[in-house]
């Protein structure tokens, strides 16, 4: 890859299916993010109390703490990462909870690798200020 979009950027990716996991890691890796990987929400929390990521790539169907309750706290402090959420459910009020929350976008599985990347990317080329909220089906 000649140009890599996310070069320097530190990624959390967390999902509880060692399949997900490895293929989101190994996308945002060739994409030149320097990326960590959890299973489960509480891990998430402490990661990003001790290390602050620039992305969150969270699954929303998590262990020990689910990714709603993640989410709340991640936005609930100041300069909280951005926070792409990935899910299986196509329920529009979970979307729609999670857009309450602060989510910066909503992708729901299958979601392709491509477009994942795409949605990290135009958030974090966003303005400051600019469109907070990124609601996106599919």
């Amino acid at each position: 890859m000649s140009n890599p979009r996310l070069e320097s950027k530190r990624v959390l990716i967390v999902d509880d299916d060692e399949d997900i996991l490895g293929s989101i890691d190994l996308v945002m890796r060739a994409e030149g993010a320097e990326t960590t990987t959890v299973t489960d929400g509480n891990a998430a929390v402490s990661f990003i109390h001790s290390t602050r990521p620039d992305v969150v790539v969270l699954d929303m169907m998590l262990p020990k703490r689910s990714g709603f309750l993640v989410l709340e706290k991640i936005k609930s402090e100041p300069d909280a990462p951005v926070i792409v959420m990935i899910t299986a459910n196509q329920g529009k009020r979970h979307m729609a909870y999670a857009k309450t929350l602060g989510v910066d976008a909503y992708l729901t599985k299958p979601v392709s690798l491509q477009r994942l990347v795409d949605t990290v990317v135009e958030l974090l080329d966003r303005p400051p200020g600019g469109d907070q909220e990124r609601a996106a089906a599919g």
